[in-house]
């Protein structure tokens, strides 16, 4: 490495990956203060993150591993979460259908529990047991703006015509959707907003300790230059890398590691017309829900699968899986699904904590924040640089998570700011929780040119910045060069300025999923587009 081209920056905070809990952790240490550095080595939001179910959920399924806590937080955080994205967030109703004479696998908790005290139940759930259940969920949390559970009558309704005629009655209760790619680009955004610095496409080589700070020497990715950068504090969010980082990047030893699970999803035509979700219980012991996805289209998700030990190995959906979630969701509707359905398939890998489960169903799904201080030296407060390492957690918890790992760090910072997230807005987001249609009025008649469908889209996406993304534009030839599915130069634009896009695929498949609707020839278009408009912004710097 030349050395004489090496700048070096000093930071309080330098976070180690751009999913959900680093930009998360970023743009809180950043609000109270401190100056932060993250780097990412793809693009944000490139692995787990962007390959969820799309809920913020309390976990319903968790109350069968008595995992009460983990439940709790959630559902508390769920209303908090809302209230401050309510354009990439909103309340969704989920139908649990019940027949007595479904049976289960008693692997869980619950299930051995009631297998001893009821063994002539022989793996049948009691209509009790999940009434119980479903009021835990209603009321561990408390609830703002989330109706209680019903009981549904399927043979009366559209909620029972999609459903196998075995299912007579459901009962329905409240979580909510999230646009998880756009939480990461808009925690990210909000972070750079504050001051952060926020780097895409940029590897950490190596970190090292060094006279009571870290030496951070990091790479971009495209060009191959290096940087070291100076921190008080490294944050290692690296999700499935987690550990990686720990042993490779950081060299050091843990017995502390991540369990790697696989979660599969498929996409298929819409299957039904009301915008009501279903979850699914499976004789296997898993669960699956059937989501209203991208208006046309319906999400069914997700498998729990060990991955092996390698984060660098693409998660893919096999066909196993895909058959499996088809066979699954067809034991349920009238009419079969097939994989002639299937229009989509994604996956993703969850850096679960270690635990020592049998299965990955059963792996706990908490987060552990580790502090390592090393031993004493010459640092603060009598130790060396701190190292935290996050491990597990999961979408719906990340402000938490963020406010906890900032509470672990809080004795190497003097006069730390309170937490200050709950109820404030990401961008976009300062609007009431039940205020999307106005918006959509309102964008409509400053645009006329949008169609219900683009302007309800550019809402859902950008809230009250969409009229920032449409600017001064009087038609839809204003909009600039039109790449398909309603993508147009302006927004591509204001992605890559403002949101940290540089490729196609950021665009189509994370901060917007408009790859369902456009061909192959209009993401290669749009690709060549913003290599071009990168080209000629470096040339012009």
């Amino acid at each position: 490495m030349n050395e004489t081209a090496i700048e070096t920056r000093t930071y309080d905070i330098f976070v180690i990956g751009g999913g959900i809990n680093g930009t998360g952790i970023a743009r809180d240490a950043q609000g109270r203060g401190l100056n932060v550095a993250l780097a990412e080595m793809g693009d944000l939001a490139s692995a787990t993150s962007s390959a969820s179910t799309k809920l913020f959920h309390g976990g319903l399924r968790y109350l069968e591993f008595f995992e009460v806590g983990l439940v709790k937080k959630a559902l508390v955080e769920r209303e908090t979460l809302l209230e401050a994205m309510p354009h990439i967030s909103w309340p969704m109703r989920f139908v649990l259908p019940y027949s007595p004479d479904m049976r289960f696998e008693g692997e869980t908790p619950t299930s051995k529990l009631l297998n001893r005290v009821m063994p002539w139940m022989k793996g049948r759930r009691p209509s009790w047991l999940i009434r119980l259940g479903l009021f835990m969920y209603d009321n561990l949390g408390g609830r703002k703006y989330l109706p209680g559970t019903k009981t549904l009558d399927l043979t009366k309704g559209p909620e029972g015509e999609p459903i196998s005629d075995r299912f007579k009655k459901a009962y329905e209760y409240s979580d909510c959707w999230v646009e998880d790619s756009r939480l990461v680009a808009l925690n990210a955004r909000d972070a750079e907003q504050r001051g952060a610095r926020v780097m895409v496409r940029t590897r950490v080589v190596s970190a090292e300790r060094a006279e009571g700070r870290w030496d951070v020497t990091v790479e971009d990715t495209e060009s191959g230059a290096q940087e070291v950068l100076h921190a008080k504090v490294l944050v290692n969010a690296g999700g499935p890398w987690v550990e990686d980082v720990v042993r490779n990047t950081v060299r050091m030893n843990s017995s502390e590691g991540v369990r790697l699970v696989r979660g599969s999803h498929i996409v298929t035509k819409r299957l039904y017309d009301h915008d009501k979700c279903y979850f699914f219980q499976g004789e296997d012991g898993r669960i699956v829900f059937a989501i209203p996805y991208e208006t046309d289209f319906t999400l069914i998700g997700t498998t729990d699968k060990d991955h092996g030990h390698d984060p660098s190995q693409r998660a893919e959906c096999t066909d196993e899986e895909a058959d499996y979630l088809c066979a699954f969701a067809s034991k349920y509707f009238k009419r079969p699904v097939t994989r002639d359905d299937v229009v989509w398939t994604y996956s993703g890998v969850r850096p679960l904590y270690d635990d020592g489960a049998k299965s990955a169903t059963a792996a706990t799904r908490d987060y552990v924040l580790s502090l390592d201080a090393g031993p004493a030296t010459d640092g603060p407060v009598g130790m060396d640089p701190p190292l935290l390492n996050v491990f597990g957690g999961k979408i719906t918890t990340y402000r938490k998570l963020a406010e906890q790992a900032m509470a672990k760090l809080a004795p190497f910072f003097s006069n730390l700011p309170e937490n200050w997230t709950a109820g404030v807005a990401l961008p976009g987001g300062d609007f009431p929780v039940d205020g999307v249609d106005a918006l959509v009025t309102e964008l409509e008649a400053a645009y006329p040119f949008l169609d219900p469908y683009w302007a309800r889209r550019l809402v859902r996406a950008y809230g009250t910045e969409a009229k920032a993304v449409c600017g001064d534009a009087k038609s839809a030839e204003d909009m600039g060069r039109a790449f398909g599915g309603t993508l147009t130069e302006r927004e591509v634009r204001w992605q890559m300025e403002h949101e940290f896009a540089r490729a196609a695929e950021d665009v189509v498949w994370r901060r917007t999923k408009l790859g369902l609707r456009m061909s192959e020839e209009e993401i290669a278009a749009l690709d060549a587009f913003m290599a071009e408009t990168r080209g000629l912004a470096q040339a012009a710097e």
